[in-house]
């Protein structure tokens, strides 16, 4: 059965968002203060789910104009501490570092004819390279050599998980971070 959290779609301030969704929100917001320090945030997204391995995953995306920053919290695995421990992480990815964003919604009709959107998929390809190569159990190129591809950063939400509310705020943020990809860096 799905874990249920409150919607943090209807809040348009970063602090009153994190706050209603996510379990940790003081440590993501404390982390978050510490690399924004005191730039606007445009828009922002957040994630949350149970995984039935560790627990709590939590991820807060902010985009300030020039870069993203992303907080991403997660419960750790029985054994790889005491209990109750999580890690907590950041990343800083310059906008200028993101070559291409898509955004794929799935459209379904209802018994009236009315077009609604059911879930949202976004992806920001970056410049960056991932670490995948070919290995035992990992698929090859053509030629046999690594497969080479290019850092993404995912995110989506559907009518079960978060709702119309968090697919139009996912949206939003999709539309502001390609109305800024591309521009010069003042």
């Amino acid at each position: 059965m799905p874990a249920v959290f409150p919607d943090w779609s209807p809040y348009t301030e970063l602090d009153s968002a994190a706050r209603a969704y996510l379990r940790d929100p003081e440590i993501a917001l404390d982390a978050l203060a510490g690399v924004m320090r005191g730039s606007q945030v445009l828009g922002f997204t957040l994630e949350r789910f149970v995984n039935e391995v560790n627990g709590v995953w939590q991820e807060v995306v902010v985009c300030d104009g020039t870069r993203l920053v992303l907080w991403h919290g997660e419960d750790l695995p029985p054994g790889d501490g005491p209990p109750g421990s999580m890690s907590s992480s950041l990343r800083v990815v310059a906008l200028s570092a993101v070559t291409e964003v898509g955004c794929r919604r799935r459209l379904t009709r209802t018994g009236g004819g009315q077009v609604r959107v059911d879930s949202i998929d976004v992806y920001l390809l970056l410049s960056s390279l991932d670490e995948t190569s070919a290995g035992p159990g990992m698929a090859a190129a053509e030629d046999g050599g690594p497969v080479i591809r290019h850092d993404a950063l995912r995110f989506g939400k559907t009518l079960d998980d978060g709702g119309a509310g968090q697919i139009g705020r996912l949206e939003e943020f999709a539309r502001l971070v390609s109305s800024l990809v591309g521009r010069p860096m003042i």
